[in-house]
């Protein structure tokens, strides 16, 4: 993963905590908004809206759609922690200043409370998403 050791730990200790109470403890939203900074509260709002999609294809490869605050949706990446949206790739790949976007992170913390929403799509499907995603960039 491509997470600094000290993030990865922090999602262990969440998903710890809320497999045994179900919500995440005080002092754990303290440290996500420490170490992911201005994207952790957006970040928590996806997820609270069930916003994360687990888009998986017969061949057993994944990727996450996550249904952003202004109603668009993005594809990610956790594999090699990559988000299509304008600020990962400003923010995190030019500028340096994240770890990642509120998109990612999103998918990081669905996955630890388990609360990502299950598509099961054929791989044309999945490789329409893919191809859909490319033409948008291009």
């Amino acid at each position: 993963s491509t997470l600094p050791a000290v993030a990865e730990e922090l999602l262990r200790e969440i998903k710890k905590a809320f497999q045994e109470t179900s919500q995440v403890p005080d002092d754990l939203l303290l440290g996500l908004k420490f170490i992911f900074g201005p994207s952790a509260v957006p970040a928590l709002d996806l997820v609270d809206q069930r916003s994360v999609t687990r888009v998986r294809a017969p061949s057993g490869r994944i990727l996450y759609q996550v249904l952003g605050s202004s109603g668009k949706l993005y594809t990610c990446y956790s594999s090699c922690h990559f988000c299509t949206c304008p600020a990962f790739g400003f923010s995190v790949l030019q500028k340096s200043e994240s770890l990642l976007c509120k998109h990612i992170l999103a998918v990081y913390l669905s996955q630890a409370m388990g609360a990502c929403q299950e598509l099961a799509v054929s791989e044309e499907q999945l490789t329409n998403i893919l191809l859909a995603e490319e033409e948008e960039e291009g």
